[in-house]
């Protein structure tokens, strides 16, 4: 999964590796690895004015993590 940022000046990928990478799209640069999930990540998502992101795994576990930062702000688990 890949999706632009809101302000089109990032990328997001979601990885069967288990993390979530932001991508510079001026210098191609990853900004921030998004790690905590122990099943590849198959959707991910920002939020209208871009500060957060959310994740969705395989299972149920899913996480919210703040761009600036990318500390994870919020687990939710047991979602079917």
């Amino acid at each position: 999964t890949a999706v632009f940022s809101p302000g089109a000046d990032a990328l997001l990928t979601a990885s069967e590796d288990t993390t979530a990478k932001l991508w510079s799209l001026e210098t191609g640069e990853c900004l921030r690895t998004l790690a905590g999930h122990l099943a590849p990540i198959r959707r991910a998502a920002f939020s209208p004015d871009g500060a957060v992101v959310l994740t969705v795994p395989d299972g149920f576990v899913v996480k919210l993590w703040a761009v600036k930062s990318g500390e994870c702000t919020y687990t939710l688990e047991g979602h079917q």
